[in-house]
């Protein structure tokens, strides 16, 4: 089963004063180093890591590591325009992928084991959608079967892999993820988060 991962790790932060929320260390590592690291421990490929906004300051976390880094240079137009940029460099990484993968960098509770068990609810139950449920809603991480990607790709403005959930509920399994719901947006969340 191939599986391509991308982290949309593209976004400005504009709600912590921006500063990178890619770059918030916790436990010894950035938000951005574990997820990619996350990724890279499963055999899914390629993982692709869009960045935009503060592209400079956080691709140095990455060099080195095996991963496709794509530049979205659109990243004001909205969520839907990392989207878009991610499925391209899949696309010209690897051409024939049965399921696309989302991640964000500040769900800082993703592991290794929530990413294997999208894939394989993906292979047991047939669904062409898998997502993670947390705060009584379905979101990311998010896995899409190919035959989503054109929709994907129709994505406008600050429409992300959600509104595609949203739009298929019968085509879609969901895998628990209580921790899901802790999302780090704002100087508050991050505070409460890191027990400052």
């Amino acid at each position: 089963m191939n599986i391509a991962i991308i982290i949309l790790a593209a976004g400005t932060s504009s709600r912590l004063g921006n500063q990178p929320k890619q770059l918030i260390e916790w436990e010894g590592r950035t938000l951005l180093r574990r997820v990619v690291d996350t990724a890279l421990a499963t055999t899914f490929r390629p993982v692709v890591v869009v960045v935009g906004a503060n592209k400079d300051q956080i691709s140095t976390e990455l060099d080195g590591l095996p991963i496709t880094l794509i530049d979205n240079q659109h990243w004001q137009q909205g969520l839907s325009s990392s989207v878009k940029t991610g499925l391209a460099a899949v696309y010209l990484t690897r051409k024939e992928i049965d399921a696309v993968l989302f991640l964000l960098t500040d769900q800082p509770h993703v592991d290794r084991g929530l990413l294997l068990q999208l894939a394989q609810v993906y292979e047991e139950t047939g669904k062409g959608i898998v997502a993670s449920s947390y705060a009584n809603s379905l979101g990311v991480p998010a896995l899409f079967d190919r035959k989503y990607i054109h929709e994907l790709l129709g994505l406008e403005g600050d429409n992300g892999a959600k509104w595609v959930i949203k739009n298929h509920p019968d085509d879609c399994a969901e895998v628990p993820f209580e921790s899901g719901s802790i999302d780090l947006d704002t100087r508050q969340d991050v505070e409460r988060f890191l027990g400052l």
